[in-house]
């Protein structure tokens, strides 16, 4: 492949086509990867307590195909184009008119728009690619999280072993930068994790959100991890009160910590470390 080819293909442009369709694919991803890991739980308590599973349709992130959860309708190839379908469609059901979340279009333009920054932040370089899956399961994450207040070890871990081992080609950052990234980045949250739990005796945040902030420093660096934290921190703050405020947060409910680690990862990526360490003063 030339490089007049290759600096097309990995263009803002390109990158934002595929990333609405990636987000597509991520839609179903949020959706149905709890659904099978709740499927599995069930199957494997059964087995262990020697009794009988309801038999249930095969549930994959490919089968069944797509279908209106309210009518059954299927969707076809014309009603899931990423975002444009929306609009064509009114955000309804083509069958029972009932309402399409707007999330759906949302998450296909956030991913567009990643991988166009991403492209722009990196250049017509191959490593932009891998830079959008990292940006991809983030953008999973978050959504699953925020349904579900789980982050799956399906995502969290191999999101962690492809930064390390990213960094050990020499696609990234140095190996001992994005190994002691992650041993920060798990240890930060555990500790906070048993104060808090020492302290008053409940629990503050998952062991997911551990695995997610180490998965960070295995991509970002040592370095990163305080910024990360400082800006998941105070985003997750502001939203969690306008949300008590708004009454949109019931009562004995709690914001998932895990979008906003997400959220600030994605923009320390996007911003660079240099401009990260300078911003705080630190360069």
């Amino acid at each position: 492949m030339d490089a007049q080819t290759a600096g097309f293909l990995l263009s803002p442009l390109v990158l934002a086509l595929l990333g609405l369709c990636i987000g597509s694919f991520l839609n179903v991803v949020i959706h149905r990867l709890p659904l099978m890991l709740e499927r599995g739980w069930k199957l494997e308590s059964a087995e262990l307590l020697g009794v009988a599973v309801p038999d249930e349709p095969a549930l994959s992130l490919a089968k069944p195909r797509s279908r209106c959860p309210s009518c059954g309708h299927q969707i076809t190839a014309a009603e899931n184009i990423p975002a444009l379908s929306y609009l064509w469609l009114r955000g309804r059901c083509s069958a029972c008119k009932v309402h399409i979340s707007a999330r759906y279009p949302f998450v296909e333009i956030l991913t567009g728009v990643l991988f166009a920054l991403i492209g722009w932040r990196f250049g017509a370089v191959p490593v932009a690619l891998l830079w959008c899956a990292f940006a991809a399961v983030l953008v999973a994450l978050a959504g699953i999280d925020w349904d579900t207040t789980l982050l799956p070890d399906n995502l969290t871990l191999p999101l962690l072993w492809a930064g390390l081992v990213a960094s050990l080609l020499g696609w990234t950052i140095p190996l001992a930068d994005s190994l002691w990234g992650a041993v920060a980045g798990y240890l930060s949250l555990w500790t906070v994790y048993w104060a808090f739990k020492l302290t008053t005796g409940k629990e503050g945040m998952g062991f997911g959100d551990f695995k997610l902030l180490a998965a960070l420093g295995a991509w970002l660096g040592l370095k990163m991890i305080l910024p990360i934290v400082l800006a998941a921190s105070v985003i997750g703050a502001v939203i969690g009160i306008g949300m008590k405020i708004t009454g949109a947060l019931r009562e004995g409910r709690y914001v998932p910590f895990g979008p906003f680690l997400a959220g600030a990862g994605l923009a320390v990526m996007l911003a660079g470390q240099t401009r990260v360490l300078g911003w705080l003063g630190w360069a």
